[in-house]
Formats: C-alpha cells, sequence, structure tokens
C-alpha cells in the first residue's frame, strides 16, 4: 500500500486540491490502486484558532509514514508574517532535505502561450532548482534597522555537495527522458565565488554525460531568451533564487501558473508534489481556480507509485480538456474548478487500461 498525505493548505488550495483527489480516487477505481489518502488538517484556520502550525510529532509522522505528500497552497492574508506556510512548507523543504525542486514547463496548445507565433514551436522546459541553499536559508541580518543608516546583509549559501547533487539530478534525468541538453543558469559575472563554484562542478558531473550537450548562462540572458526562442532549451538546473524566478517565467509562458505542477524531492527517501500557484486569496471561494497544476501533480503521484499508465492518462486528459475548452477563467473558459476536476476524473474513469498496477 502506498500512502499519500494530502495537505489542501489555504485559499484556494482546499478547493484545486480537491479536484486533485478526486483524481486520484479515480485513478485508484480504474487501475485498482492500494492507494490510501491521509488528509491532514495543517493550514491557516487551525494556526488561528490553536496557535500550533506543525508539531513534531506531526512532522514525523509525515516524513516516515507516507509515500508522498500532495499540497495544495498555503497563505492566508490573516496570517501576514506567513508563520505557519514557513514552518510547514520550508519546514518540510529543510528538514526532509527537498534538494531537487523540479518544475515541469510545457505549452500543450499554441493558444495558451503569452508569446507570439508558437505555432509549431515544441516548447518543453524543465526547470531543476536547488531546493535547500542560496538565500533562501536566510542567513545575514540588519543593523540599524528603521534608521537612514540600515544596513541589510543577506547571505547566498552554495555548497559542493548541495550543487553537485542538484547537478546530477538534472543530467540523470535529462539521460532517463531522453533530452539532449542541459543548460548552467547562473550570475558568475557579477557572483563569481558562487559562480566558480557551480561551474567546476557542471563541467565535474557533466563529463559523465558525454552524449548530452551542456552548456551555462547568465540569468538575465536566459530570461531575455526564454522570451525570444523558449523551444532551443530542454533541461536548465540552477540554484534556488534564479529557479525560483525562472521558473515562474516558464510556466508563463506555457499556460500560467494555474497549469504549472512542481516536485520537491529528496530522491529515493522523500517527496513533495504542489502546484506552483499560491494560495490566492482574491478569488479563493468563487469556484474560479484552475485546478490542472493541481490534477498534473496527481499525475506525479500516480508515476511515482508505480502507476505509469495513471500518470499518462492524467496528462492525456489535461491536454483533452483544454483542447475541448472545459477549462476555467484564466483559460478563456467558462467551467468552475469543480467541473474541470469532475470532467478530467470522469475521463479517467472512462479509460480501459491495459493491466491493472498494483501500487
Amino acid at each position: 500500500m502506498a500512502r499519500i498525505a494530502i495537505l489542501p493548505g489555504d485559499g484556494i488550495g482546499l478547493e484545486v486540491t480537491r479536484e486533485a483527489v478526486r483524481v486520484l480516487e479515480a485513478a485508484t477505481r480504474v487501475w485498482g490502486l492500494d492507494l490510501e489518502l491521509v488528509h491532514w488538517d495543517l493550514g491557516a484556520d487551525r494556526f488561528l484558532e490553536t496557535g500550533v502550525t506543525v508539531t513534531d510529532e506531526e512532522f514525523d509522522a509525515l516524513a516516515n509514514d507516507h509515500d508522498a505528500i500532495l499540497l495544495g497552497a498555503l497563505g492566508d492574508p490573516r496570517v501576514p508574517g506567513n508563520e505557519h506556510a514557513r514552518d510547514i512548507l520550508l519546514g518540510l523543504r529543510f528538514r526532509l532535505d527537498l534538494y531537487v525542486n523540479w518544475r515541469p514547463a510545457e505549452l500543450l496548445l499554441p493558444q495558451l502561450g503569452a508569446l507570439r507565433d508558437v505555432e509549431g514551436r515544441a516548447i518543453r522546459l524543465d526547470v531543476f532548482r536547488e531546493n535547500t541553499e542560496g538565500v533562501y536559508v536566510n542567513l545575514g541580518g540588519r543593523f540599524k534597522a528603521g534608521t537612514p543608516d540600515e544596513i541589510a546583509i543577506q547571505e547566498d549559501v552554495n555548497s559542493w555537495k548541495g550543487v553537485e547533487r542538484i547537478i546530477r539530478a538534472a543530467f540523470e534525468f535529462a539521460r532517463d527522458r531522453g533530452r539532449g541538453r542541459v543548460t548552467m543558469v547562473d550570475k558568475a559575472n557579477a557572483m563569481p565565488a558562487a559562480g566558480a563554484l557551480w561551474r567546476r562542478a557542471f563541467e565535474a558531473v557533466g563529463s559523465e554525460f558525454g552524449e548530452i550537450r551542456r552548456d551555462t548562462m547568465y540569468v538575465d540572458a536566459m530570461a531575455m531568451d526564454l522570451v525570444r526562442r523558449p523551444e532551443e532549451y530542454e533541461v536548465l538546473v540552477t540554484g534556488n533564487l534564479f529557479g525560483d524566478i525562472l521558473s515562474d517565467l516558464a510556466a508563463e509562458i506555457t499556460g500560467g501558473l494555474g497549469m504549472a505542477p512542481s516536485a520537491n524531492l529528496h530522491p529515493g527517501r522523500h517527496a513533495l508534489y504542489e502546484p506552483v500557484h499560491g494560495s490566492a486569496p482574491d478569488i479563493a471561494g468563487k469556484g474560479i481556480a484552475n485546478p490542472m497544476g493541481a490534477i498534473a501533480c496527481a499525475g506525479l503521484v500516480l508515476d511515482q507509485v508505480g502507476c505509469r499508465e495513471g500518470a499518462e492518462a492524467v496528462d492525456a486528459a489535461i491536454r483533452t480538456a483544454l483542447e475541448r475548452e472545459v477549462t476555467t477563467p484564466d483559460l478563456g473558459g467558462v467551467a468552475t474548478t469543480e467541473e474541470v476536476g469532475a470532467w478530467i476524473a470522469a475521463t479517467l474513469d472512462d479509460s480501459q487500461p491495459t493491466e491493472s498496477t498494483d501500487g
């Protein structure tokens, strides 16, 4: 049996996760999976009521008693300091050492793209973002805060271990998926210390994958080129900050944040899946949030538990929903969040699997 922890979170996270669960339940029926979905009450409501974000006991259970975690989105204006989001999401990323943040972005239909003249251009980007180092470790501080002489220092932390393993993950992914190019993105001209480490690691690891083309790009040039000719790139690997920014750009040029899934991984040990978008409190409760990113995460969960056929069926159902314009208003459709999820789940129910897969 595979146990999946379900953490809907806040805002539209509750709505889109509900539809992702609907799809997982449909896949369980169709492919005969031994899959247990365990629902967790972690989010702003619980924090506001009890003052508790996540206990050590809950963290241990999430880490040790589940095969994967499916997270909706965290963030609530009633918690301006985002204490619960920091403890839950960043806590899981750092304490579980989820050093791979993999964000796939594919343009499924030309009309979804934010760029002109994308007809016939196959755009599929896989961003590998280092997830546990960089500026997000929050090393630094402020001196003379609140005065005209205030100084703020934010340290960028890069270790050989951290850099080498994310670069290796990117190359292994490229080899496994038949991708022919890995591009490392940095700002070595302005950040020479970090850049030297990243470039040395990239050459050392890349030399083991001689069949894969490798090159480097400065982050500003990459941002420009992703808008100009995104079809030229395949797998990008970069640090925490640059990966956060570039993966959002990649999502926008392939359909928007509502379409984008992501995986936070320590390969062979832990996995947390979440749509890239936030909790969007301004549209929460209106039934218009796009659930496709969360549903795509459900497909990634199915792949992890060994149901590759189910994962492919989820991807195909999303594509078909787009082609038939069963979409929420952000994509020009009139369907509600629930209607999109129900349509995709029904499409899975109508599937005829070639064999049963026991996850």
